[in-house]
């Protein structure tokens, strides 16, 4: 194969070589002052990424075992919430529920749009019994990305906590958790954190963790109480991924030294970059008016599966990108630009599409295509992310 492999899903993604070494170091002991100096940095490290003067707790599972911990620990059976469902990561907020016993509110989003605020609080007010609400920051399955901090100055007035799913947001997109309101965030490690997966991460506001001293997890593993405790003396509960957490480590380094303002304009910038070579191509992406800052969604034309597109691209340019899921699996793909990637690689992506396409009998779009994408990128760089 002529081309270098390039992997541009939504998770998980490519690695910085930094991050790489700095997991192939000698194996440190986990109950030792070397490993409580590992975590005592990522811990101021990981605060400031999430936006909070409270704890982030590592967790040794993908974001789903995080998600599973929040509504384990922060409700109790029988207690009700509302799931903004609009996609298949907002149903597994759901199935994770049911399997709480939780009772649930299910507010069905067309796929491809965003939560809508107002009708989050004509909700609220129809079922005041309500406790929770969950969401995602970034709809993984179609792209969109929900108005957490609109979502956030709802629920910070009432009674109900907001817990935001940002396994493909953190890292990504701005949420800082004091700042909007919001009562949990979670994320993985395989996506904006630019890590293999295996970690994830959560934090509780300071009114989170007072309903979670109120609930008995029924957990043993995930007892975030308990979890809390050990990160505040540099330690984790049980054996944790230490290779993991000493890429974190530098994870994180590589985020600060660039400033977590030069990321998110970077990443608006990519979105910016592919829906305009999407379109150039004489494509569609899924979710025009609210798009994920690092996965974009794309419709492909009646005739065009996914499966064949998919493997034309990586067969000719040894590219990776992603198929639908679900209901649309086959008519959409999913270009994730998120993490350790570039305009060069973003643009590597879009050329293999349209190509691809072209051999297959899709469109091929305008002659220019790449230089549109790309003098959209320069623009967003320019003018920075929207507020």
């Amino acid at each position: 194969m002529l081309n270098k492999p390039r992997l541009l899903t939504p998770g998980p993604t490519a690695l910085p070589e930094s991050v790489r070494l700095a997991m192939a170091v000698d194996m440190i002991h986990h109950r030792k002052p070397a490993f409580k100096q590992v975590m005592a940095e990522i811990q101021v490290k990981l605060r400031h990424l999430f936006g909070t003067e409270q704890p982030v707790l590592p967790l040794s599972s993908s974001g789903t075992g995080a998600m599973t911990a929040a509504l384990c620990n922060l409700f109790q059976p029988g207690e009700k919430v509302l799931i903004l469902e609009g996609g298949n990561f907002g149903r597994r907020w759901a199935e994770i529920a049911h399997s709480r016993g939780l009772k649930t509110v299910v507010e069905s989003i067309t796929p491809g749009q965003a939560a809508d605020p107002e009708r989050l609080a004509a909700l609220l007010k129809l079922h005041p019994e309500l406790r929770g609400v969950c969401v995602q920051l970034c709809e993984t399955s179609t792209g969109v990305q929900h108005p957490v901090r609109e979502l956030a100055a709802i629920t910070s007035i009432g009674d109900a906590l907001l817990l935001v799913d940002g396994i493909s947001g953190v890292g990504i997109s701005p949420c800082p958790m004091d700042q909007w309101g919001i009562d949990c965030l979670l994320t993985g490690s395989q996506k904006g954190l630019m890590l293999p997966p295996g970690l994830s991460f959560v934090a509780f506001s300071a009114r989170a963790w007072g309903k979670a001293a109120k609930v008995d997890s029924g957990n043993f593993y995930f007892d975030l109480g308990k979890e809390k405790e050990q990160v505040l003396r540099q330690q984790t509960c049980f054996t944790p991924p230490v290779s993991l957490l000493l890429g974190l480590n530098q994870s994180l380094d590589l985020f600060f030294s660039a400033g977590l303002e030069e990321i998110y304009r970077k990443q608006w910038a990519l979105c910016s970059m592919a829906h305009r070579g999407v379109r150039a191509i004489g494509l569609k992406p899924f979710a025009p008016e609210a798009p994920a800052w690092g996965v974009t969604a794309v419709r492909l034309p009646e005739g065009l599966k996914s499966s064949a597109l998919l493997a034309e691209i990586f067969r000719n340019y040894n590219l990776v990108l992603a198929a639908g899921q679900g209901e649309f699996k086959e008519n959409l793909i999913r270009i994730g630009h998120m993490g350790w990637v570039d305009w060069a690689d973003l643009a590597a992506a879009l050329h293999a599409l349209q190509r691809s396409c072209r051999a297959l009998g899709g469109p091929s779009g305008a002659p220019d295509y790449l230089e549109q994408a790309l003098a959209e990128y320069w623009l967003a760089m320019e003018q920075g992310y929207p507020s």
